[in-house]
């Protein structure tokens, strides 16, 4: 899932950052999901039971009020894939697994509206799906196989278009997928059963062609929440859907405000991670960075009851923060899934002693520093985040930890074995006041290396439009991308597939190597996801080393605070930000 270099809202599940974050956490109580995150796994179905447990000193009853930039654009499950609506889904949308954050911060993926993560035969080709007694929507309704066949059957409809697309892909055996259900199944057509199985009411059944041993994460994204197959109004379902989550959407005003209310029919029974504490969350949204991190800091008023989904605090606040005891309690902070990186054009920069000169060139402190130094992100020598089974701390392929501002003399060296040098560099960067001081810190860099630098400044709102073109004319460019789910799997492939060069595709560097195609096929069929998290920092190695079309920058992480009348408040990994599931007001 790719990040916008500007800070602004992402494709994926997360919130990109950009800056605001904190290299130092808050009381060690509120940060159970702060530090490196190792491998989850798939819970049987004992850990996939409700009531969730209680958090300590938690009260039922108040209202929290959440201070959001952005408004939500979309709130069909199908149509969620960024970060805030992601957050808001946690609240209000149920799906087959999801992933649980105990109270001593540790992971691991239940069942949700499964009884279990999933049970997986004939070598990870099959998945089955058994769904819990008394699980319902708002309206009272029970969910059954009819209507989890239905939420992934739309999928193949036109008018969904925003959305997670790894278990339709999957089934097609085709990133081309729609072909397979055209329209999807509002003309009375379904999936045959030898791809998509409900044998009872409560019974789901996934067939693939290939392996799938990511299932369960992929079940637990925000877009497979489970949609009514009767109350499916088709696009009219992203402004009105029906909850199945501890709460449902009371009001909505595009643009200005949200009302969460409990949600009667929802049965703590049958919830492991999710609680119903608060009587109802006010949203109210355009409240930039700046905006929130000073209404919550002042922690006067209605702001003690108030915190933030999604909301950083801002790069210009993180010292008035961490200089003020009372106010660093209130806060919690951690690593992002995303990691900074710059691509290189392999169409056009073709030597690897320039790629390298690049690299060693590159002054990732400089990159970070707009963002807010190390409040905004870690210094990174990988394309693989820390959150990641597999990540070896301290990796430092060009000692880039250790000369942070750039190695002139090594790239000038690199530059001069290869015949290269002036070579002209274009360098396309987005036009936010932080990137183009990054632009600035680059393009000095490299000129310093003995690159001919050319700046290209593109629009923030259509930049991925215009890098992602296979003929975009750039040389380098920046790239940030953020795990879908805690697999490598999510990263390497999408970013250095070979065969996945084209317009709007997500190999930014357009790198074809037969080696890293090969490996990504012999991993992705690695039952083991221990085993295979290694093999995939393995082949970060030989990505980054030995073919070189990024460099990494940097690991995002980030800051948030509430108010003191703000109890339970801890940072999901997952998420990339706070859990509102386990928040409660201070009576």
């Amino acid at each position: 899932m790719v990040a916008l270099a500007t800070g602004a809202l992402l494709l994926t599940a997360c919130s990109s950052g950009g800056g605001g974050g904190s290299g130092e956490t808050g009381d060690g109580e509120n940060n159970g999901g702060a530090e490196q995150q190792g491998l989850v796994g798939f819970a049987d179905a004992k850990a996939s039971v409700g009531p969730a447990e209680d958090v300590k000193g938690a009260q039922p009853g108040g209202t929290i009020r959440v201070l959001q930039r952005d408004s939500f654009a979309h709130l069909d499950p199908a149509q969620i894939y960024v970060s805030d609506e992601g957050m808001l889904a946690t609240l209000i949308h149920r799906r087959l697994t999801t992933i649980k954050m105990d109270n001593k911060g540790e992971y691991s993926v239940v069942g949700d509206l499964a009884t279990d993560s999933g049970k997986r035969s004939d070598d990870g080709r099959t998945w089955t799906y058994t769904l819990k007694d008394n699980v319902k929507f708002e309206d009272g309704s029970p969910i059954t196989s009819k209507d989890i066949r239905h939420t992934f059957e739309r999928q193949f409809a036109d008018f969904i278009t925003e959305g997670p697309t790894f278990v339709q892909s999957w089934m097609a055996d085709n990133p081309s997928y729609r072909d397979l259900l055209p329209g999807g199944p509002y003309k009375g057509d379904h999936l045959p059963d030898s791809i998509l199985e409900t044998p009872d009411d409560k019974t789901i059944i996934f067939h693939f062609k290939k392996p799938q041993n990511d299932m369960p994460y992929a079940m637990s994204m925000a877009g497979y929440a489970a949609v009514s197959a009767e109350k499916d109004t088709k696009k009219k379902y992203d402004k009105d859907p029906l909850a199945s989550g501890p709460y449902k959407i009371q009001s909505f005003q595009q643009g200005k405000s949200m009302s969460l209310v409990r949600n009667a029919e929802w049965d703590p029974k049958t919830d492991p991670s999710r609680h119903q504490y608060p009587e109802k969350f006010e949203i109210t949204f355009n409240h930039q960075y700046d905006d929130s991190s000073k209404r919550i800091l002042s922690d006067t008023g209605e702001n003690q009851r108030a915190t933030t989904f999604t909301n950083q605090v801002d790069a210009s606040t993180v010292p008035q923060v961490m200089s003020n005891a009372e106010a660093k309690k209130r806060t919690v902070s951690g690593y992002q899934s995303y990691v900074a990186m710059f691509a290189m054009n392999m169409e056009r920069i073709k030597d690897h002693k320039v790629r390298l000169a690049i690299a060693h060139a590159m002054p990732i402190k400089s990159v970070l520093a707009p963002y807010g130094g190390s409040a905004g992100g870690e210094l990174a020598g990988g394309t693989i985040s820390p959150l990641l089974p597999g990540y070896e701390k301290g990796y430092d392929p060009f000692g880039k930890l250790k000369k942070p501002g750039g190695d002139p003399e090594k790239a000038k060296q690199l530059l001069k074995e290869a015949g290269k040098e002036g070579m002209k560099l274009t360098y396309a960067f987005a036009n936010s006041n932080e990137d183009q001081q990054v632009a600035v810190a680059v393009a000095d860099a490299l000129s310093e290396a003995g690159f001919d630098v050319q700046r290209k400044e593109l629009p923030a709102d259509t930049y991925y439009d215009l890098v992602g073109k296979v003929d975009n004319g750039y040389d380098i460019y920046r790239n940030n991308w953020g795990h879908d789910w805690v697999s490598a799997s999510t990263v390497i492939p999408p970013l250095f597939d070979g065969r996945k060069v084209a317009d709007g595709a997500n190999n930014y560097s357009h790198v074809k190597d037969e080696k890293i195609n090969s490996e990504i096929d012999r991993i992705s069929a690695i039952a083991d996801p221990e085993k295979a998290a290694e093999e995939w920092f393995e082949l970060n190695k030989y990505i980054v080393e030995e073919v070189t079309p990024v460099v990494p920058a940097y690991y995002y992480k980030q800051m948030q605070i509430s108010g003191s009348k703000i109890g339970g408040a801890v940072y999901n990994n997952d998420l990339s930000g706070i859990d509102p599931t386990k928040l409660y007001i201070k009576q």
